[in-house]
């Protein structure tokens, strides 16, 4: 670990550009890796929070084909609501940059052509999937098959996301063309490859023993996984119409592979930046005494700890990470996220539903972080942690310092009079705090720094429960003045302790208490006068508002029907029966019929007993379909009646025939209608 470093560079995953953020991307990657920029430049760190849109590669060609648009109107699309809802989160990167720029060309150009002229590659003419039908050889994503490791029939050819394995397309069983549906043919092409064996040795001593005791346990576990596995040489190019051409002779209709160009974007974002605001770059990424941190779900840790520092290694003039402190999975509402499925809470929805709650969403994620495993995101949890914590605890406290500095000292903070033990014994603990959370984040424990913050919520609200201002003030007025003080310096503390993880409560704390840029982290502990006597505040204002049952059953009632819609496209027909003569079909007397009258089957959950004007008669038909329908909101249907079964009692009711049903999506039963304008008994053949 790199001890008092001169700056830091920080990173975060590029996002596809193939669809919106989602809450997943956010617990995983946005949220934690901004509250440690937030927070190191609080301490007034030199920090570089560089991210951008990863725009080329196959999941780009893919949504490309899927909208029947080109992969630029793609990129540009995503981009524009991926730059938009970050902006309006508040995610505080440094510079957003995109892999489609020419500055990143050019940057993953050189840094391409550096390794080979050096000799870092391996030039060979594989066998590679080719879909023979679309005429095009298969990049790894346009591949599904059987994954020959836990047998998940739904693998891409480059990762199983069920095992979480890392894969090669030709490893499936039974693979197939996601273009045409076709079983791909092995064809001969060439490609250059990255020899990651070479780099075996000093990614062993690296990783595995230089940083056994700081990296998080589920980044250590999987890159020693993949280590002790053997590594292999891996592709840095494919035959792709899409991405950064390969800059060397005999590289014609070949693109820099998207996992090799991405990191790349992190260098060309960073020389954006400092170009833009008139830095050098270098320095950032190529000096000993800078901290560079990659933040990441856990899907790319073997691309960052395993193959983007042998690529570093292997250019030589490059720093390696310091820590790479990757996330797990987050579910939503029990299920695996999904973007295909539209299985997800999307950002820039998310803050249309709820303007000016983009702290309450950012509380919730970092809240149930999962930081060493998968973690579950629930509507009902969110609401809970909202109401039960951040309004009636934070919110409270600043609530009734506010309201009790205006109400009794015009808004102004009074002068303290002799500190109490128990005052002391506040001020105290309040000091122990910048140190316990900065202790929390520079381990990237941000779950646990969190809840070191609400601690201090918690030790406002304590203090005036125990100390009762609002009753001490009708004996001994002089008393509450400094019971007011010591509560106006525990808000002063929350409104910079906050800011990390709730930047808009922290702003409009600061903008309550009027001391908006007066403050910085270690003020905290150093100074005895956050905000001095006689210093004016502002009226009160609400920092949380409760979040109401019918707000979250909206949520929850969107994702129910996102669950109808994806089984209903999901649902497959039955395979079809045996086959029959036509004399079989002619048998059965299909009529149109309406029920005329509806009753339940006494003590039968199941059974209603009908009256059918079937046009030929009026027939009692006993069906199965009580779980499904009242007898009210059948009286008057048209039904499609099968009428010359074979009469059957059903507990003592003679049924003479039977109603034609059948289930959509969700089980559910449904009626197999005639058309309106078709009259009793009319035959159905």
């Amino acid at each position: 670990m790199i001890q008092n470093p001169k700056r830091y560079t920080i990173t975060a995953a590029l996002p596809y550009t193939n669809g919106p953020i989602h809450i997943g991307h956010l617990a995983g990657v946005y949220v934690p890796s901004d509250i440690y920029s937030r927070y190191l430049r609080l301490q007034g760190k030199d920090v570089a929070f560089i991210c951008g849109s990863d725009e080329h590669g196959v999941a780009i060609s893919m949504k490309a084909k899927k909208e029947g648009i080109t992969p630029q109107e793609v990129i540009d699309k995503y981009d524009g609501i991926i730059r938009k809802s970050f902006e309006d989160f508040g995610i505080s990167f440094d510079n957003y940059s995109r892999t489609s720029a020419k500055i990143h060309h050019d940057t993953a150009s050189e840094f391409f052509r550096k390794l080979y002229d050096n000799g870092n590659f391996i030039e060979e003419t594989t066998e590679q999937l080719y879909d023979a039908k679309a005429d095009q050889f298969l990049a790894d994503r346009f591949v599904m098959g059987t994954c020959p490791k836990c047998g998940n029939e739904e693998a891409y050819g480059d990762q199983c996301e069920r095992c979480g394995s890392t894969l090669n397309a030709t490893d499936l069983i039974n693979p197939k063309s996601t273009i045409t549906g076709e079983t791909p043919v092995l064809k001969s092409t060439k490609h250059w490859f990255l020899p990651l064996d070479r780099y075996e040795d000093f990614l062993r001593e690296w990783i595995l023993v230089g940083h056994k005791n700081d990296w998080k346990p589920n980044v250590y576990g999987q890159v020693k996984s993949w280590i002790d596995g053997g590594l292999e040489p891996r592709a840095v190019t494919r035959d792709l119409d899409w991405g950064i051409d390969v800059p060397v002779e005999g590289a014609e209709g070949k693109k820099l592979y998207v996992w090799f160009d991405a990191p790349i974007g992190y260098i060309s974002s960073t020389k954006e930046w400092a170009l833009r605001e008139g830095k050098d770059w270098e320095p950032y990424w190529k000096s000993d005494d800078t901290k560079l941190v990659h933040f990441i779900g856990k899907d790319n840790i073997v691309f960052h700890c395993v193959i983007f520092p042998a690529m570093l290694k292997a250019e030589g003039s490059y720093i390696l990470p310091d820590n790479v402190p990757a996330n797990e999975f987050l579910n939503l509402e029990g299920n695996k996220l999904s973007t295909s499925k539209n299985w997800a809470v999307w950002l820039h929805e998310y803050l249309e539903d709820f303007p000016e709650k983009q702290d309450v969403l950012r509380y919730a994620l970092t809240s149930n972080a999962p930081e060493t495993k998968d973690n579950d995101f629930t509507w009902k949890d969110f609401q809970a942690r909202n109401n039960n914590e951040l309004v009636a605890i934070f919110g409270n406290f600043i609530n009734r310092v506010a309201v009790l500095v205006n109400k009794n000292y015009d808004g102004f903070i009074p002068t303290p009079n002799e500190f109490s033990e128990i005052d002391e014994a506040a001020l105290t603990e309040l000091k122990a705090y910048p140190a316990v959370i900065a202790s929390s984040l520079e381990r990237y424990r941000f779950r646990e720094a969190l809840g070191e913050l609400m601690n201090v919520a918690r030790l406002g609200n304590k203090y005036l429960a125990d100390e009762e201002p609002w009753k001490v003030i009708k004996e001994n007025p002089e008393r509450v003045k400094t019971q007011l003080y010591v509560a106006s310096q525990i808000a002063a503390a929350l409104s910079i302790l906050a800011e990390p993880f709730l930047p808009f409560t922290a702003s409009k704390l600061s903008r309550i208490l009027k001391n908006e840029g007066k403050l910085k982290w270690d003020d905290v502990a150093n100074n005895s006068d956050l905000i001095p006597s006689g210093h004016q505040i502002g009226p009160n204002e609400l920092l949380f508002a409760k979040i109401e049952d019918e707000e979250i059953q909206k949520q929850i009632d969107k994702l129910e029907a996102t669950k109808t819609a994806n089984k209903a496209e999901n649902k497959k027909a039955e395979p079809q029966k045996d086959l029959i003569q036509y004399e079989d079909f002619a048998k059965m007397d299909l009529r149109v019929g309406t029920i005329l009258e509806a009753e339940k089957m006494p003590k039968a959950n199941k059974l209603l007993v009908l009256k059918v004007d079937t046009g030929i008669d009026v027939r009692t038909i006993v069906s199965g379909i009580a779980e499904s329908f009242s007898p009210e909101e059948i009286v008057g249907r048209k039904v499609t009646v099968l009428v010359n079964l074979a009469p059957r009692a059903l507990r003592g009711v003679e049924s003479q025939g039977m109603i034609l049903m059948t289930t959509n999506a969700e089980g559910k039963l449904v009626f197999v209608n005639p058309d309106a304008e078709a009259g009793n008994g009319e035959t159905i053949n």
